[in-house]
């Protein structure tokens, strides 16, 4: 009976949407300051691994990737454990190794996905809520009209709008990182190839 007051109240359909929509931007910042970090320490390491190659200092050019997150240290070190390996085997296990780094870039974007498409059906559930509060109005006061069914239509279409809202805001970002992850893959790939064919 408490749930079915809840539902009634309209509260419970807000609630998860308030969730959703802060859930959003902790995935949001997060997601910017790793792709900012991840983007500036690959420049910086490139930068300095073609210098100590450029002075023969192989073995100071993989320490290196201990200063780095793992996504790109570990990538990082195939250009130098395996330069004698033949080409096509090399550019196998660096994709494996890349492949891994994909995945640890692309986390948590599950989160906006998810809600990109559940939160329209929250906000439906919540106009179906409405609906049933402004048959509830008319069926106890017998009387039918806009003044009667007004304050439950009004929480349908708030939910609504919400649902709708929350939506695209988590589908803009979902997209927006996708395609700036490819991106950011291409780029870190083309880095590794280049530095492998400098040594």
């Amino acid at each position: 009976m408490q749930l079915v007051q809840l539902i009634k109240e309209g509260g419970f359909i807000m609630f998860p949407l308030l969730l959703c929509s802060l859930l959003i931007w902790i995935v949001f910042f997060e997601r910017m300051y790793f792709l900012y970090q991840f983007k500036m320490q690959s420049v910086l390491l490139m930068s300095k691994a073609r210098g100590l190659i450029k002075e023969k200092k192989f073995e100071e050019a993989k320490g290196l990737s201990h200063n780095v997150h793992p996504l790109i240290g570990t990538p990082f070190l195939v250009v130098f454990e395996d330069s004698q390996m033949e080409l096509e085997k090399w550019e196998a296990k660096m994709t494996r190794r890349l492949k891994e780094t994909q995945i640890g870039l692309k986390k948590y974007l599950w989160i906006l996905g998810t809600i990109g498409s559940s939160a329209p059906f929250i906000g439906l559930f919540g106009t179906v809520v409405g609906i049933i509060k402004s048959f509830e109005s008319i069926a106890s006061t017998g009387k039918s009209g806009f003044a009667v069914v007004a304050a439950g239509l009004g929480e349908a279409l708030i939910a609504t709008a919400a649902g709708i809202i929350v939506a695209v805001i988590a589908v803009v970002f979902y997209n927006y990182f996708q395609t700036r992850l490819s991106t950011l893959s291409v780029e870190f790939k083309n880095q590794l190839e280049d530095l492998r064919d400098s040594i």
